[in-house]
Parts: structure tokens; sequence; C-alpha cells
């Protein structure tokens, strides 16, 4: 049974049920750790023990046969049962070479004892650092909270005030503590899985082929070591990609905590600083009327529009009570024109001119941005919002001028839709064709355009439809599908998947998958076979609705999704259907 995958989002509710799964990841992680100081003890005996040899030989394979892998989520990869079937497989060579005497060579220690010793100290130790801060700061958070319950409300505002501060900043510090601990602990779960098998793999293939086995066992070795190669190589670029969107999802949960709650919602608040003229007495005597910020507290309420906006500190003499404006515009602020950050601009209809607001951060005020539909500054962006993606006919004629280039000029390229191009120039590249003055008037076929622009452009034009290739609707189905067991299920569960797909989505699959199959016909030059293409064009093809780790741990299966295409696509005519952006 799998372990149940940890949510961010859950780090900041520390439920009795989070911290019992955590436990069991825990439980794990020592059990990992106790395994890995048994294989490098047992590890060392068989090195210097040669006299003893074939009992350390015995040992060690029942070392490594009583490991048994633990994963993250419901199901697991072909390539993942592979490697979690490979500490038997080696206990069963093992078995065969009991009675032959042979030497360790040198640099056996390189191979097996340090990468597991630095697995062991690095990662495993670094997850206890985390799990003992993450301790620490719960227990004083949990601490101060019970004390600060315990405060009398008749003690002075100052001193109230004081300790809800301390308690905002002991929880603060303890969700990132747990949001650190959390990330690590599912890191290690998962990057054992080539961390521990490589060392093993490598020494075991060290000692076969460098000493007296015969020739027979070598070659009966090989085939199974160059398929757990593969899988582990492929599990590794599973991971990469996983990893990346992990570290992506990590990163929008630090940066806004809020943005869960947000979602589906119309309304904002918090505090801005709005710029104001200053009119206190000695800037009227003087008649200088300079600027000054005052802090509000805002509420902005989507549906109908209003900016509610009440101040939080009352100047002296004045009276200023809450305002409620109707918003006509929201623009961000170009930095260059202030020498605020996080600043933009509004239009009211109850005021003249512009009022310009500053948030707290940069990620606060794209959230404010976001909610009163905001703008760029009037200069010529990029391309980076989804609805200006589309599957229609101009996004047809791009896809198929992409492919044309690259089939003409960069089909043999090595590492091709891996490397990556300028940003620059992609952007270049996508505004120039997605113009809507004159748009698909540009030839990719002329010096101005290299391969990597064209395919990180074709890339980025995928990754950003409003709805991915392969549709949110059937995504639960598709991952559901490659995660059989069975091949020929799998396969034709997939197929009978990408005949629902509405008409000018399959045509956009088949354009895609069909040019994939011939670029992966040259995988002896551009070193790309269907498997790399999976695990690039996994996530670009098929994309989550939503956006969480155990969406995120899916990533593998989609992958599997678009290489099984990609390897089937010549086989059956599942794209058959009426051409609408021939």
């Amino acid at each position: 049974m799998g372990h149940t995958p940890l949510e961010f989002s859950e780090c900041y509710l520390d439920s009795p049920v989070f911290r019992e799964s955590l436990k069991g990841y825990e439980q794990e992680l020592e059990r990992t750790n106790k395994f890995i100081k048994d294989v490098i003890k047992d590890g060392n005996a068989l090195i210097s023990a040669i006299k003893g040899y074939s009992s350390a030989i015995q040992k060690f394979s029942q070392t490594l046969q009583s490991f048994q892998f633990d994963f993250i989520g419901d199901t697991m990869t072909d390539d993942e049962i592979n490697i979690a079937e490979s500490f038997r497989e080696f206990a069963d060579l093992l078995q065969e070479v009991e009675d032959e005497k042979m030497m360790m060579l040198q640099n056996a220690d390189e191979l097996l004892i340090k990468p597991l010793e630095a697995f062991r100290k690095d990662q495993i130790g670094l997850t206890k650092e985390r799990k003992k801060k993450f301790d620490r700061d719960s227990e004083k958070f949990y601490s101060l909270l019970d004390k600060h319950l315990h405060l009398s409300s008749k003690k002075k505002e100052a001193q109230l005030q004081e300790a809800d501060l301390q308690v905002d900043k002991e929880k603060q510090n303890f969700y990132e503590s747990s949001l650190e601990y959390v990330y690590q602990i599912q890191e290690v779960q998962e990057s054992k899985k080539f961390s521990l098998v490589e060392p093993v793999l490598a020494f075991l293939h060290c000692l076969f082929t460098s000493n007296s086995l015969t020739f027979e066992l070598t070659q009966d070795f090989l085939p199974y070591k160059q398929q757990l190669q593969l899988s582990l190589q492929n599990t590794r670029n599973h991971f990469g990609s996983t990893r990346e969107e992990l570290e992506d999802l990590k990163k929008r949960m630090t940066d806004a905590p809020m943005i869960c709650k947000l979602k589906g919602q119309s309304t904002i608040e918090g505090y801005l600083y709005s710029q104001e003229k200053r009119r206190d007495v000695l800037s009227l005597c003087t008649g200088a009327l300079g600027l000054t910020w005052v802090k509000y507290y805002c509420r902005y309420e989507k549906e109908g529009k209003i900016l509610g906006m009440t101040p939080v500190e009352q100047k002296p003499g004045s009276r200023q009570v809450s305002q409620e404006l109707t918003l006509k515009s929201c623009t961000r602020r170009k930095s260059d024109t202030i020498d605020k950050r996080f600043c933009f601009d509004v239009e009211t209809n109850e005021r003249q001119g512009t009022i310009t607001l500053q948030a707290p951060s940069e990620a606060n005020r794209r959230l404010w941005l976001e909610a009163m539909d905001g703008k760029e500054p009037i200069y010529h962006s990029p391309i980076t919002k989804r609805d200006e993606m589309e599957l229609n006919e101009i996004g047809f004629r791009f896809v198929r001028k992409c492919i044309n280039a690259v089939e003409a000029t960069g089909i043999s390229s090595e590492g091709i839709y891996r490397t990556v191009g300028s940003n620059i120039q992609v952007q270049k590249l996508l505004n120039a064709f997605f113009d809507v003055k004159c748009p698909g008037n540009v030839d990719l076929q002329t010096s101005d355009w290299d391969i990597k622009t064209i395919t990180s452009a074709l890339k980025f034009y995928l990754r950003n439809l409003s709805e991915p290739v392969m549709t949110y609707k059937l995504h639960r189905e598709l991952v559901s599908a490659a995660k059989s067991e069975n091949l020929d299920y799998r396969l034709g569960a997939i197929h009978c998947l990408v005949y629902r797909l509405p008409d000018n989505h399959r045509e956009m699959l088949e354009l895609i998958v069909r040019h994939l199959s011939r670029v992966c016909e040259h995988s002896k030059e551009n070193l790309m076979s269907p498997s790399n293409m999976g695990v690039i064009f996994g996530p670009t093809l098929m994309r989550a609705q939503e956006d969480t780790v155990a969406a995120m741990m899916n990533i593998k299966f989609q992958n599997i999704v678009v290489e099984l295409l990609i390897e089937h696509c010549n086989k059956t005519n599942i794209y058959r259907t009426h051409k609408i952006y021939s």
C-alpha cells in the first residue's frame, strides 16, 4: 500500500490526519536509513572478508531481498515495478555466484559505500534536521499559542498587539518549517528509487565483470542490467519533470499561501498604501504640497467592481471615513516611473485622475491585478496569458509551420525539444506570429529563427492552451488507463479515450504525435527516444486542472500515455476523423 501524498496546503491546517500521514513517512525514513546502514555494513564485510566471502555474499543478498520499496500514490509504473523488484533480482544473481572466489576491485568503495553514505548523510540527514526544526517550531508555536490564549483581555492594548505579532511570527516560522519538511521528506521518498539502486547496480556490475565470473553468467546479467538502467533513467527523467512542477507549486504556495483561498472567489482584501498629497499645517502655510503614502485596508468586490478603502492611521485634525469607489481600470505601474516597488494604478468613477496604490509584495500585487483584471503598462508585452493561446485555425497553422521547419532542417539535431531556446527569441517569435494585425505572417524556415527557438515556441503554445490537447475532462481516465498492469488493455483503453477527444483536439494530437514519431526515427542522431519525448510532452499535452502534490505525482503516467501514443502511432487508425483545420 502506498503512502498518501502530503499536500502543501495541509501544512497550514496541521490536522491529526496530516500528522499521522507524516508519521508514516518518518517511519519509512527510519526503515530506509537502517537499510542503508545494513547495506554499507554488509558491503564493507564483503570487500574486506575475502576468506568468508561466501557467507558475506549470502548475508548481503538476504539484506537486499528483505527490503521492499514503498511508493507515493496508488500505482507504480512498469519502470518502478522493475526497480522495486531489482533487489530480489540482485539477490538471485548473488546466489548463483556464492561459491565463486574473487577479489574486490579497488574502487568498490567508491561505487557502493560512498554514494549510499552520502545519500544517508546528505539527504536523510538533512531530512532529520528539517524534522528537528519542524518539531522545535511546532512546540514553540503551540506553546506560545497556549500562553497567548490565556492572556487576559484586560491587558493593555499595546501588550495584546505585541503578543499578537509574536504569535503571527511564530506561526509563520512554523508554516515555513512544515513546508520545507514535507517537501524534503517526499523528495527523499521519491529519489531513493534510483539513489539506492544505482550504487548497488554499479557495484554488482563491477564485481561480476572484474573477477573470475564465467562468461555465461556475465552475458545472462547484461540484458537485465540494460533493462534496469533504462528503467532507472526513465524513472529519473520522470522524477526530474515531477520535481520541477513540485518546486513551482511549492514556490507559489510559499509566495502566496492565500491563493488557494482565492480560487473561484471574486473578492480580495488586505492592506495597501495610497499615494496622496500632503495636507498638514506646515505644508499649507508654505504652499509646498508634497506627496505622502497613507495606509488603507482595502476590499475589492469583483461582481460590482466596488473598491472599499478604510484608512488605518487617522490623521490629527481630520475626519476620515471609509470610501467606496467604482473601479474603471487597473494597470501595473512601470518600475521606471516611480521610486517605490509593487505599485499599480487604478481609475475610478468617483475620483478624477489616477490613484497609485502600493502592495506589500510582488506576489500580493499580482493577486490584486488578477482580481481587478489588471493590465500591463502600454508597451508591447510578451504573450503570457493563456487566453491568447487557443486551439483555432491560426494555432494549427503555427503548429504545422513549426513541424515543417523542424523536419526540414533540424530533425537530426541532438537533444531536439529537450534543449531550450532563448526566452527573448521565443517571445519575439510568438508575438510576431500571433500579431492580431497579420497573424501567421512569419516564415519559420529562414535564418532568423533557429531550431531551439521554434521547438521552444511550439512547446510554449501547447502548454499554454486554455484547454490542454488531451482535455481536462479525460485527464483522470487517461492516467487511470496508464496505471493498468496489462499492456494490451492499457494501450486499448488509451486508444478508446483518444476517440472521445473533440475533433479539433484529436486532429492536433495526431499532428503532434506523428511528428514526434518521425523525430524518434532519427534517435541515433538526435538521441531522443519515445520515452524522452514522453517526459517532455507528457506535461505539455496533458495537464491536471488542479495544482496539488497528488496531481504532480501522476506526471509520470502522463509521460507514459504520450510515450505509448508515439510508439504505436503507425499501428492503428485511432485518429481517423474529419479534418477541421487541414
